[in-house]
C-alpha cells in the first residue's frame, strides 16, 4: 500500500528515522505540501499522513484509493471526519505524546514571567551590570512561586503533569475541569471557572477548543483577574479573545503573558499580541522536543500496524 506523508518536516527535520514506515509499503515523503498539489500528491495513495494539511470533503472524494488518515498530531480538525467516514476512510490521531513536553513548555513561560533570566542575561552581556553602582541591579520585579496560586483550566493528562509541577515549587492549586475527579491530590482544589479566574495569581490552559471555551479569555474575564496575574497558554490560540488580552497588558491589567499558541498560525503580522507589553510568544513548539516528536512517530506507526492487520487503534471518526 502506497503511503504519502504530506508535510513531514516539523515532525522530522532530519533528526528521526522514517524507515520504520518502509515496512508497510511504498512510501513518499514530503516536507511540505500547498494546496494545489495536495490531489496529485495523494492520487494512488492508499494512506497519508498529515500534521496540518487539510484535507475536506471536496477533496477526499477524489481520493478514491485512500483507506486510512493518520494525523500526526493530536488534534484532528484538519480532517473532515464526516466525509471520511462516508468514504470509508479510517483517521485516526496520536494522544498523549507530549504531556511532560508541554508541561515543561508551560513552566519555561512561568519562569521567563518571574524570574527574566534572558532579559537580565542580555542586559549583563550589554554592559548593564559593568555600568551598574550596585553589585546587582534588576529590571523587572522578580517573582517567588511558593505560596502562589496557579489555576489550571482543564485537568486532563497534561494539566495534572502541571500540577506535579506546581507543588513541586510550592504552589497552591486550583483547577476548573468538565470531569470533576473523584479524588485529587493534597494541596489541589476543584474550584467553578469563576473561582478559578478571581484567585489566580498565574492563569494556565490546558483544555479543548470547542463552543464553550473559545474565547474564554475575553474581557470579562480578564476583569475578574488580580492586577498583576500572569496568563499562560501552551493549549489553543482560539481560547482567547486576543484583542482584549493585548488591552490587558498594554493597560497593564494584566502583568505579562506566555503564549506558544496563536488563534492564527504562523503568526498573522497584524496579531495585537506581537507588540502587547510583555508578552512572551514561542511559535507553537511546546509539542516539538526531540523526545516527544520520537513518540509520536513511534505511536503512529503503531497506528497504521494496527489499521493494516485489522483492528484500528486511536480512531477519531
Amino acid at each position: 500500500m502506497k503511503i504519502v506523508v504530506l508535510d513531514g518536516y516539523t515532525l522530522n527535520p532530519g533528526d528521526l528515522n522514517w524507515k520504520e514506515l518502509e515496512k508497510f509499503g511504498e512510501v513518499e515523503i514530503f516536507d511540505r505540501t500547498p494546496v494545489a498539489s495536495v490531489l496529485e500528491r495523494g492520487a494512488g495513495a492508499g494512506i497519508l499522513l498529515t500534521n496540518k494539511t487539510v484535507l475536506d470533503a471536496p477533496l477526499l472524494s477524489q481520493l478514491p484509493h485512500l483507506r486510512y488518515i493518520g494525523v500526526l498530531a493530536t488534534g484532528y480538525n484538519v480532517i473532515d471526519l464526516d466525509a471520511a467516514r462516508k468514504y470509508g476512510i479510517t483517521v485516526t490521531n496520536v494522544p498523549a505524546y507530549g504531556i511532560d513536553s508541554v508541561a515543561q513548555m508551560c513552566f519555561a513561560h512561568i519562569l521567563n514571567l518571574t524570574n527574566r533570566v534572558a532579559g537580565h542575561a542580555a542586559g549583563v552581556a550589554g554592559g548593564k551590570w559593568s555600568a551598574s553602582a550596585d553589585f546587582c541591579y534588576w529590571e523587572h520585579p522578580l517573582i517567588e512561586l511558593t505560596g502562589k496560586t496557579l489555576s489550571i483550566i482543564g485537568y486532563g493528562d497534561i494539566g495534572k503533569a502541571v500540577a506535579r509541577l506546581a507543588l513541586a515549587f510550592g504552589m497552591k492549586i486550583l483547577i476548573h475541569t468538565r470531569t470533576p475527579p473523584a479524588l485529587l491530590p493534597e494541596g489541589i482544589l476543584n474550584v467553578d471557572l469563576g473561582r478559578a479566574f478571581t484567585e489566580a495569581d498565574i492563569i494556565s490552559l490546558h483544555c479543548p477548543l470547542t463552543e464553550a471555551t473559545e474565547k474564554m479569555v475575553n474581557a470579562e474575564r480578564l476583569q475578574q483577574m488580580k492586577p498583576g496575574a500572569f496568563l499562560i497558554n501552551t493549549s489553543r490560540g482560539p481560547l482567547l479573545d486576543e484583542q482584549a488580552v493585548a488591552r490587558a497588558l498594554n493597560t497593564g491589567r494584566l502583568a505579562g503573558a506566555g503564549l506558544d499558541v496563536l488563534s492564527v498560525e504562523p503568526a498573522a503580522k497584524g496579531n495585537p499580541l506581537l507588540q502587547a507589553k510583555n508578552c512572551f510568544i514561542t511559535p507553537h513548539i511546546a509539542w516539538a522536543t526531540r523526545e516527544a516528536r520520537s513518540r509520536l512517530f513511534d505511536i503512529a506507526a503503531k497506528n497504521i500496524e494496527a489499521f493494516l492487520k485489522g483492528n484500528p487503534r486511536n480512531v477519531v471518526n
